[in-house]
C-alpha cells in the first residue's frame, strides 16, 4: 500500500466521521483561492463530546490530548467535505489554533495541543508540520474541554 493520507488514516485505525453540521449561524469551512479554513471543531467521538470540563479542574492532561486528537479528526472530516473527499488536495497544514478550557492555574495548554499536532503530522507527514497557538479560555461551547480551528493550503 502506498503511503497516502488514506493509508495513514487506516494504519492509525481512524475512519473519518461525517463532517458535523454547524451548531449556529456560520459555515463549517471557507475556501478562498488556495486556502481552506475550518470553523472550530469540538472533540466529538461517536456523537458525544470526548472530554467535558476544564483542564486542571477534573479533566486530565491525557483526556485533553485525546480530545485534541478528536478535534483533529473532525478537522480532517471538514477538510474532506470541503475538498469533495479528496484530501490529496491538501498541500500543507498552515496553522492550528487550539482553545483549551482551563482552570486559572493550568499552564500546559501546549501539551494538550500536542494531541492534535502529533496526529496531524502522523497523518499528513511533513505537510502536517504547522504553526500553532494554544490558548487557555474559561469555557467552550457545550462545556467541551478543547476546540480547534485550522488553516490549510490547498490545490
Amino acid at each position: 500500500m502506498t503511503d497516502t493520507i488514506a493509508s495513514r488514516l487506516a494504519a492509525a485505525g481512524v475512519t473519518l466521521p461525517v463532517a458535523a453540521a454547524p451548531a449556529a449561524n456560520y459555515v463549517p469551512y471557507v475556501t478562498y483561492n488556495n486556502v481552506l479554513q475550518t470553523s472550530g471543531q469540538l472533540p466529538f467521538e461517536d456523537g458525544k463530546i470526548a472530554a467535558i470540563g476544564k483542564l486542571g479542574g477534573g479533566v486530565s492532561l491525557e483526556d485533553g490530548q485525546r480530545a485534541a486528537k478528536a478535534c483533529a479528526v473532525n478537522i480532517l472530516a471538514q477538510a474532506s467535505a470541503a475538498l469533495g473527499g479528496d484530501l490529496t488536495r491538501i498541500v500543507r497544514l498552515l496553522k492550528l489554533t487550539v482553545f483549551v478550557a482551563s482552570d486559572a492555574g493550568f499552564t500546559e495548554q501546549h501539551k494538550v495541543a500536542n494531541g492534535a499536532s502529533d496526529f496531524m503530522v502522523e497523518i499528513l507527514g511533513d505537510a502536517g508540520r504547522h504553526a500553532r497557538s494554544a490558548v487557555g479560555v474559561p469555557s467552550l461551547p457545550f462545556d467541551a474541554a478543547v476546540e480547534i480551528e485550522a488553516f490549510f493550503e490547498i490545490k
